[in-house]
């Protein structure tokens, strides 16, 4: 016998933790590609944005489960396979972040004073282009917990008998007219986290709407 809601609270630190995780690999590695194709632009724009085009171009769920079935089942390649179809989405971000901030005057004077184009990128230029993607990395957690619980309900992510929101839904879900508990406290503990992820970021994009307001008045 298991406690029900000792897994699911239990269940909430691996979820967290694979949400946090996810957004954190897809972001860092989305900044850098989007940070040099919009800076550098010209052929390496072109070629880095047509790359991630073609990730994008597939189904998001089809590939993650391509991705995973070729690497093995598990929570860390299921947490790989969500981080990089993740990444098309935060490189355009900061791709269209970084060509609005490096027209500004005081990256032409950085030019001016013989600054690197690495110095002017990272010191100058992303700092300024952080605020879209701090809103759209907290609605990515969101995400990452959804689409994880999505491959762990097929048998793709957490294995059983780990506590796992997805996996406790897809091991009971025969079970959802004899003991609907089973799945429905599952099912609304991620609908609460998705929720307040979606709360969260939408709250940062007003703050960081008002702040950018205030700077123009």
């Amino acid at each position: 016998v298991r406690d029900q809601f000792s897994r699911i609270i239990y269940g909430s630190r691996i979820s967290l933790l694979v949400g946090i995780v996810t957004v954190s690999l897809s972001v860092v590695v989305g900044t850098f590609l989007g940070a040099l194709a919009g800076y550098l632009g010209g052929r390496w724009d072109n070629i880095i944005m047509r790359l991630l085009d073609v990730l994008m171009a597939f189904p998001s769920l089809l590939l993650m489960i391509a991705i995973v079935n070729v690497l093995g089942r598990g929570i860390i390649n299921a947490l790989l396979a969500i981080s990089i179809v993740s990444i098309p989405g935060y490189a355009r971000i900061v791709r269209a972040s970084v060509l609005s901030v490096k027209e500004n005057e005081y990256v032409s004077a950085s030019r001016a004073l013989g600054g690197g184009w690495f110095h002017i990128l990272f010191s100058r230029i992303l700092p300024n282009a952080i605020p879209p993607l701090i809103v759209r990395a907290t609605l990515g957690i969101g995400g990452a917990i959804l689409q994880t619980a999505a491959l762990s309900f097929l048998g793709l992510g957490a294995q059983p008998p780990t506590p796992e929101w997805g996996t406790m839904l897809g091991t009971e879900r025969a079970q959802v007219f004899t003991a609907p508990h089973l799945v429905f406290f599952p099912g609304f503990a991620i609908m609460i986290t998705v929720l307040g992820s979606t709360f969260l970021g939408t709250g940062f994009g007003v703050g960081f709407n008002r702040r950018s307001s205030s700077y123009h008045l």
